[in-house]
């Protein structure tokens, strides 16, 4: 899939993933002169629940539109790979309680990575794996785990998606394996 982000777009998996799982795909972010080749903010979340609406997540769709802010009502996990421009590939987990009330809570910083290794390179493919398992959750990127964090009973259910900000991607091969 071609993929063109002229602002925020959020690419939802439409499956809420509970228990046990995998999370698996392939992305690039095209630099090919485009108008939109940006080399920036390859993100993802997952884990993502609406506590406003624990049974209608997409009930506030419309209202959210891409909006980065508005998914600070969520309760999720995220990695911002490549994010500002390139510079940060950060990982966080959201606390949708704090919404309107302490900003600073509610998406705090778990990890941090400014190194060239751990930022994005043009039109290179990259494989992501994320996995909710045996009340840990990991971010892999290229067989390297980056992230790991210990999740609550029920934490890492939720959903999925794909989210990109002014850039261009290629996304192929994503695959959910639910782990007996």
């Amino acid at each position: 899939m071609d993929i063109v982000s002229p602002d925020g777009l959020t690419l939802w998996y439409k499956h809420r993933l509970t228990g046990d799982y995998e999370i698996t795909y392939q992305v690039q972010v095209v630099m090919e002169g485009g108008t939109y080749d940006r080399l920036s903010d390859l993100n993802c979340f997952w884990g993502a629940d609406d506590p406003l609406h624990p049974d209608r997540f997409f009930e506030r769709s419309a209202w959210r539109n891409g909006e980065f802010k508005r998914y600070n009502t969520l309760d999720l996990y995220y990695v911002g790979y490549g994010g500002n421009e390139n510079k940060t590939t950060r990982f966080r987990e959201y606390h949708s309680e704090y919404y309107g009330k302490d900003e600073a809570k509610i998406k705090p910083l778990i990890k941090e990575y400014t190194d060239a290794a751990h930022l994005l390179k043009p039109n290179c493919w990259y494989q992501v794996r994320i996995r909710v398992v045996d009340g840990v959750t990991v971010f892999a990127m290229n067989g390297e785990e980056l992230f790991r964090l210990p999740v609550e009973a029920d934490k890492g259910d939720g959903y999925f998606a794909l989210r990109l900000w002014k850039n261009h991607v290629r996304f192929t091969d994503f695959d959910v394996t639910m782990i007996e």
